[in-house]
């Protein structure tokens, strides 16, 4: 009966049900962080925290590319921290992002090594200390004309058995290609198993929850992992502690995701790999891989390849390193919209170099493909408020007959053609939209810090001084008050209209400014078509056709 009035509402409720989602993560993700300080009574590794504290600059090797500053621990050979250099901690500072670290009340490692019965990370092997790795050169720089550095570690084992664990580094690209070498000069087989992966506590830093995240949904943090028979499953920190896992796949990767960012293991093909995952006491989960048991005869060499991605999800480039990589931006349950959005967003920005513009470029072309649903929209008003005469002696002869009136106005609308539900179509169908490009706004770290113009420094966090949103609550106001008011609604339901821009307005303060902006100038679109779709329609004589 008044499509303009349900438009709204279907909006309003749509939006609630968005806030009710983000207030129930948030309390989940509360209860989650108190039941992990209870289960928190052991240290994370001390000893290398300590080495971060004392700067022991002989307890690790220290790499530094275009893209990284790496450091590795001499004991094991893992990486135990990883500075972007390219990203940065916060908007407007100096520091860059550390993406792997291990800090007093958090851990986040990638570890590899040489495990089975001769393997030097094997518990038995030397009472359970893992292997110490020795470097030529404790600081690695690329040069400008250099397209790769070699890191090369040693270790001397039993019986003169050479263990190598070699890292290659590319200097502008964030794959990392890991070499393990066994040199067996030994006079016995040498029986080893290579394994690879990820550990990550389980409870966000003290320095990540501070951080200010806005009124969001929080994207998804945890494991994930990709096989011969699965392109792409979610592992989350409880689904680790619960249930071990145990696959066998020869292709795949194994994954760390974050807001952003991922770490990946990404296996060798030639050999039927097993991945697991650990519960590290109720602290900390891992997930790796580990390779099926090689064995080395004597006077032989032996070499194993694998690949790491630490860094941004650039789904173009992870798309080249390994199959279905790309997968793992968090683009929620609609990333069947969200990714061609952003590939159409990305497409948009190679022409524009803004991302703010490119949004708005982007808006008009969803706006322009959905205009036939919106003519047909508001044509469906009008034709209802130039039949509100009728509708009004439908009224008065049927009295309290109920039936008799629904019937009656039933085909009026049949014989003037008019859909009353018409004007539903097009917020049914935008909606998602809506909520895809919210995903895609938190999920695509090309967007993350990205400015706009002036005040807008960052598109994927809110507006600092709430002009955006204001400006959207403002033209939210204005489509109210132009629409043609079909019916005569009750006080409270005319109240309830009347509040919805202000309760939006309130909802969008927190939302990511990139998404307020699609948003504003979307009604900005919407106000320009509604004053040419009635100017048309008032130029054919609309209402007078009605009346005859």
């Amino acid at each position: 009966m008044y499509p303009h009035r349900n438009l709204l509402l279907i909006a309003f409720l749509f939006v609630s049900s968005l806030i009710w989602q983000i207030w129930k993560n948030d309390k989940i993700q509360e209860k989650s962080s108190i039941e992990t300080e209870k289960t928190n009574d052991i240290p994370l590794d001390r000893r290398i925290n300590r080495h971060l504290q004392e700067e022991d600059d002989k307890s690790f090797v220290k790499v530094r590319t275009k893209v990284f500053e790496l450091f590795i621990d001499k004991k094991g050979g893992d990486i135990y921290r990883v500075d972007l250099i390219k990203y940065k901690k916060k908007l407007n500072s100096d520091q860059p992002f550390t993406m792997i670290k291990t800090k007093e009340d958090f851990i986040y490692q990638i570890q590899s090594g040489f495990i089975g019965k001769d393997g030097p990370d094997n518990m038995n092997y030397d009472h359970g200390i893992r292997p110490t790795y020795y470097a030529k050169e404790d600081h690695f720089i690329a040069r400008d004309k250099e397209k790769y550095i070699e890191v090369p570690l040693f270790f001397l084992g039993k019986n003169k058995v050479k263990y190598k664990k070699i890292y290659v580094f590319k200097d502008d690209q964030y794959d990392i290609t890991v070499k393990y070498q066994i040199i067996n000069d030994s006079k016995k087989d040498v029986r080893i198993s290579i394994f690879g992966q990820l550990k990550q506590s389980i409870q966000e830093s003290n320095e990540d929850n501070s951080e200010n995240h806005g009124f969001s949904i929080h994207s998804y943090r945890g494991a994930a992992y990709s096989t011969d028979q699965t392109k792409y499953k979610k592992c989350t920190f409880s689904d680790l502690i619960k249930n071990e896992l145990e696959i066998y796949t020869k292709s795949g990767w194994i994954a760390m995701l974050q807001q952003y960012f991922a770490s990946a293991w990404i296996l060798n093909k030639e050999y039927r790999n097993s991945l697991y995952s650990i519960n590290f006491n109720g602290n900390a989960a891992i997930i790796g891989y580990k390779t099926p048991q090689i064995t080395v005869k004597r006077n032989e060499r032996f070499q194993y390849i694998s690949k790491i991605w630490i860094g941004p999800e650039l789904q173009t480039e992870m798309s080249r390193v390994a199959d279905h990589l790309d997968l793992t931006v968090d683009y929620g349950w609609l990333w069947f919209i969200s990714k061609p959005l952003f590939q159409l967003l990305q497409f948009i920005h190679r022409f524009v170099n803004n991302w703010g513009f490119s949004i708005i470029i982007i808006t008009f072309i969803v706006r322009g493909m959905m205009y036939p649903l919106t003519k047909a929209q508001y044509v469906s008003m009008a034709k209802i408020r130039f039949l509100q005469p009728k509708l009004e002696e439908i009224r008065k002869r049927s009295g309290k007959d109920k039936n008799k009136m629904s019937q009656e106005v039933i085909e009026l609308y049949r014989k003037e053609r008019v859909n009353p539900l018409g004007g539903c179509l097009p917020v049914v169908i935008q909606m998602p939209i809506f909520l895809a490009l919210y995903y895609m706004l938190i999920g695509a770290v090309e967007l993350r810090q990205a400015p706009f113009i002036y005040w807008i420094q960052d598109l994927s966090s809110r507006d600092p001084y709430y002009f955006l949103p204001f400006l959207m609550g403002v033209t939210m106001y204005l489509i109210q008050k132009m629409s043609p008011n079909t019916t005569k609604p009750d006080s409270a339901h005319e109240k309830i209209i009347d509040y919805i821009p202000i309760f939006f307005t309130v909802f969008f303060l927190w939302f990511p400014s990139g998404l307020v902006l699609y948003y504003f100038i979307s009604n900005l679109v919407t106000i320009i078509q509604q004053k040419a779709i009635y100017r048309v329609l008032r130029k054919r004589g609309l209402k007078k056709s009605n009346k005859n």
